[in-house]
């Protein structure tokens, strides 16, 4: 069961005998969390992560087996990928930490799976008339899980552009006002200058006549 801090936030998704979790959540600064996951021996598993928004969208991630080892640990990633197969049974532990940042909180994507998918055709080995349809159908089963696949890193990516973007456009937003404000100071600066240059003039020729 994947576990989110002491509340054990419990996500899973079926697919064949393919354990699978794909969550969203928000990782506050000066803060850190952990996912848990029980599993049993030899069983691979498979993390995915990726920082869609919030300061130079990068998080610290590491991973401990249920004897604290550490099997993965990476600084200041953006996004990035690990496999492993587990030596031992037990509660294996996924952390994203932000403790670097002072006021920056992120948006981290994250993707779990365990264990190994079975055939789609499992047991059909006969030859029928129906074979090549079989074979088609295994065919489209796999291409499409790729498709899934895809969409799901696109619009990763289309949030990730779309929050740069956004920042883009506020920080050109805030540069053009205070380019405004700054051309207003400066114009009154300049009148207020010229007349004090006329208003000293009249004041000289009054004293000479």
């Amino acid at each position: 069961m994947l576990c989110l801090g002491l509340g054990c936030l419990l996500l899973l998704l079926h697919v064949s005998v393919v354990f699978g979790t794909e969550l969203m959540f928000e990782l506050p600064d000066n803060d850190k969390q952990c996912f848990y996951e029980e599993l049993e021996k030899d069983v691979k598993f498979d993390i995915d992560f990726q920082v869609i928004s919030g300061g130079n969208y990068d998080v610290d991630c590491f991973v401990t087996d249920p004897q604290n080892n550490v099997l993965y640990n990476e600084k200041k990633k953006q996004y990035d990928n690990f496999s492993h197969t587990t030596a031992m049974k037990g509660v294996y532990k996924v952390c994203f930490s932000n403790e670097f940042s002072t006021f920056t909180h992120k948006m981290v994507y994250l993707e779990f799976r365990h264990g190994a998918e079975k055939p789609y055709l499992q047991g059909l080995t006969r030859a029928t008339a129906l074979t090549q349809l079989e074979s088609s159908c295994a065919s489209i089963h796999e291409i499409l899980k790729v498709v899934a696949d895809t969409q799901t890193w696109q619009r990763l990516r289309e949030a990730h552009d779309r929050t740069k973007a956004e920042h883009l456009l506020e920080r050109v937003t805030y540069w053009s006002i205070g380019e405004t404000v700054l051309l207003f100071v400066i114009g009154i600066g300049q009148v207020v200058l010229l007349r004090s240059f006329f208003s000293e003039r009249k004041g000289s020729v009054a004293t000479t006549t």
